[in-house]
């Protein structure tokens, strides 16, 4: 459709120092004022010494500081993913982890974060859910909020993200979102509205999807409506809108829609062609001036503008993390684990002599989500590690796999490969320019050629050749992938050919990093002689514009070895003989990742036979999910203590360690609900319908969907049990808002209610409790409403027998109801009531007000 007329407010530029920004601004000519709205290279804007602004370098979050690559050091701090900090429901520990993350970026060279995401858990098999941080608006909003001015405090920029209505990754750059107005309103735009309010974040991103929300449908980087009218002008955000990498694809329309910067550079669609469009009139030059000035903003706030603040003159910025990031790293872990079920009462573990630690993850931990959240860390602590630091030394402690959960083979061992013109181990990759002449060869020593760039920059194509020593009797399984044009052969026989080549596509829809596998089996007889096996690949070199230029490959191997059942028996046998098992089951990164929904919510492998074996040997169990989003547990019920552990980041075995030996509690509580079966999921599948993901299901998302259909679900949003119990002994309602009029127990002014909730800890132990408080509408109301939806929460801690009190404010928008035809919020009359409890479907406590 046609974006309306463009609109320049002076009164927007005018505000904090706009007017001096706009005066310096407006000293440039055209070219030089569009060239500072296109990044510099994949990850910076670009310098103007005539304004004093200096390169604004970003990098990617959430779980920590990914960095540019240009570091001495590229390696980071790993913290545990978003939805695992949303379990703490603790918005101060969320402020704690953004101030760490602002350490880690000035540390970097970086000055913009691009976190937090403030979209949605719509569905659970989202690709990118681990990432999210609740299904709940009112959660997301309160720890992206704390991120936010940790980040902020510490003069590094938020970039809040991914704006709007990104909820899932399939076909994630091409379709749109179908929202009708008070849906998006309510729900999607909710969690963006609070935090621009309440942290104000420097920068936002939009999203590679589009949105329809019956008024306009456009891309996300080009919707005037949603830019421009809502974010810019009702909210009066006053950053910059960058795009999401390669997501802006016009001119004129990202231009007049609100977008300010496109990112990466230095190619894109505007350059001359924006310069162009101005001077033939298409795009008001008022408008790259408004867009200029808040890059400017940008720049001064993080300390890169000349006459700006300096960058966190206070902090002292180590060469090195402290010992103090690694012990919030673990806190953090630690508290967000979640007790779903402790029948046993195994927690914390008593004196035992002897641990059988069994699965999969327990061998091989997933710490963190695939894709941009990736962060490569310089320290990690496995839970084999962990555990045997924490046990005295002469408990027993046994591990084993009990199956393999991946489905891919593992990259070819170097130690199996050699190269063919013997010059050692290794696989040989000789650099090829257009004309075929060689111009240089590396060996490396495994399969893994993911994101592979370390080559001339002539290079046109790359051959990968080995020869594998086969010496194993049994099956061996040979795999290839490869991103874009190649041909694979084994002994000759071609395998795998692709003769297309691809671009920057494959970066945006992640098949480079999840390419089509092609195999062969190879089967060694008992007796037989090494059988050596010659592999080859030819592949051109991929140009994905901003992204640069690289090889994407896997070359992977699958060794005879024993079966999944020999596996799971002998796990079996040493949880019989074990004082306590300890199962950590999961997913991996063939499972959970940016670029791919996950097409079940089932764990891979043999996960659930392994879990029903061992709890069927020992009773004594403890079982942890070691996951960022839900998967199905049928065998829940059978489990004497269950933990839900997350995608804890580096400090994983050191968490698990503090939580089953009692010197942390697992404090954390469902930021989502976790289903018991998956035809009962609201939203089952993330896949577009002729280009549109159509948002049916309306203000029903996540527990709004269960309270409705009146499903019981494995475990509820908000459930959590710590190691304690507690009371909840009163509920009183102190404050009314200043708009609306209330009547009932409820006096006083305010923006909102107050309310004060006193709980008593009768456990043994000291304990933290979130104190939940949900609202209900008037039953009579005249909109359908959901049964009920979080409106306030908050954190408190008591010793044993201790009596405290929980003080809770509830906003006057959970109220409120989005009026389309009007295009504003009100609040409907009627009988409210106000529930809390320990999770959306324990609630100890209500009480009631009027709204006349």
């Amino acid at each position: 459709m046609t974006s309306p007329a463009p609109h320049v407010q002076d009164t927007e530029l005018a505000a904090e120092d706009g007017a001096d920004l706009l005066r310096r601004v407006r000293a440039l000519d055209l070219e030089a004022k569009v060239r500072l709205l296109t990044g510099g290279d994949l990850w910076s804007l670009p310098a103007e010494p005539a304004l004093g602004l200096r390169s604004v370098v970003m990098s990617d979050g959430p779980q920590g500081v990914r960095g540019t690559g240009e570091e001495a050091d590229p390696t980071g701090l790993l913290a545990a993913a978003p939805s695992a900090l949303a379990a703490t429901w603790d918005r101060d520990l969320a402020e704690h982890v953004g101030a760490l993350f602002a350490a880690e970026a000035r540390r970097k060279g970086v000055h913009v974060l691009l976190a937090p995401l403030a979209n949605l858990q719509r569905t659970p098999v989202a690709g990118r859910h681990f990432e999210y941080w609740s299904e709940d608006p009112q959660l997301t909003a309160v720890m992206a909020t704390g991120v936010v001015r940790g980040l902020q405090g510490a003069n590094v920029a938020a970039c809040l993200k991914h704006f709007v209505a990104n909820e899932s990754e399939t076909d994630r750059t091409r379709y749109r979102s179908k929202i009708d107005e008070r849906t998006l309103r309510e729900v999607y735009l909710a969690p963006f509205e609070q935090v621009i309010a309440e942290a104000r974040p420097w920068s936002i991103m939009s999203a590679y999807s589009g949105l329809d929300d019956g008024v306009e449908s456009a891309p996300a980087a080009e919707h005037h409506r949603l830019l421009r009218s809502i974010l810019k002008g009702e909210w009066g955000f006053d950053g910059p809108v960058i795009s999401d990498w390669a997501s802006a694809r016009t001119t004129v329309e990202t231009a007049l829609g609100g977008l300010d910067v496109v990112m990466p550079g230095p190619d894109g669609p505007w350059g001359d062609l924006l310069v162009q469009a101005v001077r033939e009139g298409r795009v008001p030059e008022a408008l790259v001036d408004d867009k200029v000035v808040r890059v400017l903003r940008l720049a001064r706030r993080v300390g890169q503008l000349a006459g700006g603040a300096a960058p966190d003159e206070g902090a002292a910025v180590t060469a090195r993390p402290s010992s103090n990031s690694y012990a919030l790293l673990r806190q953090v872990a630690a508290q967000s684990v979640v007790v779903l079920r402790d029948e046993a009462k195994l927690l914390p573990l008593p004196n035992v002599r002897s641990i059988a630690l069994i699965g999969p993850n327990a061998v091989r931990p997933y710490l963190q989500g695939g894709g941009s959240a990736y962060v490569p860390t310089a320290r990690t602590v496995g839970y084999e590690e962990g555990l045997r630091a924490a046990l005295p030394a002469d408990v027993t402690l046994s591990v084993h796999r009990g199956g393999d959960a991946r489905m891919l083979p593992p990259f070819i061992d170097g130690a199996y490969a050699e190269d063919p013109h013997g010059d050692g181990l290794g696989i040989r990759a000789d650099f090829l320019d257009k004309d075929g002449t060689r111009i240089g060869t590396v060996l490396r020593p495994t399969g893994d050629w993911g994101g592979f760039e370390a080559f001339p920059a002539d290079t046109h194509r790359v051959t990968l050749r080995t020869r594998l020593v086969l010496t194993e009797p049994g099956l061996h399984r040979l795999e290839f992938g490869c991103a874009g044009r190649h041909r694979f052969a084994v002994d000759g026989i071609l395998v795998s050919y692709e003769d297309a080549e691809r671009g920057v596509d494959m970066v945006l829809d992640s098949s480079h990093s999840r390419p089509r596998t092609h195999g062969v089996d190879i089967t060694v007889e008992e007796g037989q002689a090494p059988l050596q096996v010659r592999v080859t690949a030819d592949l051109t070199v991929v140009d994905a514009a901003g992204y640069g230029r690289f090889i994407s490959a896997h070359l992977r191997h699958r060794r005879p070895g024993p079966s999944a059942a020999d596996e799971i028996a002998e796990a079996v046998r040493a949880a019989e003989s074990a004082d306590v098992a300890v199962v950590i089951v999961g997913t991996n990164e063939e499972v959970e990742s940016e670029g791919w929904d996950r097409t079940g919510l089932q764990l891979p492998g043999h996960q659930d036979e392994l879990v029903r074996a061992v709890v069927a040997a020992n009773p004594r169990t403890v079982v942890v999910v070691n996951a960022g989003a839900p998967v199905l547990l049928p065998w829940a019920e059978q489990v004497p203590t269950l933990l839900w552990g997350w995608l804890p980041g580096q400090e994983a075995g050191h968490a698990l360690a503090d939580v089953l030996t009692g010197r942390t509690e697992p404090a954390g509580r469902l930021p989502w609900t976790l289903p018991a079966r998956a035809e009962d999921v609201p939203a089952p599948h993330a896949r577009p319908t002729n280009g549109v993901v159509a948002y049916q299901e309306g203000l029903y998302i996540g527990y709004r969907a269960w309270d409705r259909a009146g499903l019981r679900p494995a475990y509820p949003f908000g459930h959590g049990l710590g190691w304690s119990t507690w009371s909840y002994e009163s509920l009183v309602v102190h404050q009314a808002p200043v708009s609306g009029e209330l009547s009932g127990p409820a006096t006083g002014a305010g923006d909102g209610l107050n309310l004060t909730v006193e709980v008593v800890n009768t456990g043994s132990r000291p304990a933290r409790e979130v104190v939940q408080v949900y609202l209900e509408p008037p039953a009579d109301g005249e909109l359908d409403r959901p049964v009920r939806t979080l409106a306030g929460f908050a954190v408190v801690k008591a010793g044993p027998g201790e009596r405290t009190t929980a003080d809770v404010h509830i906003r006057q928008r959970a109220l409120q109801i989005w009026d389309p035809q009007a295009s504003q919020w009100r609040t409907p009359p009627g009988r409210y009531r106000l529930l809390t409890g320990r999770s959306s479907r324990d609630l100890r406590r209500i009480t009631e007000i009027t709204v006349t």
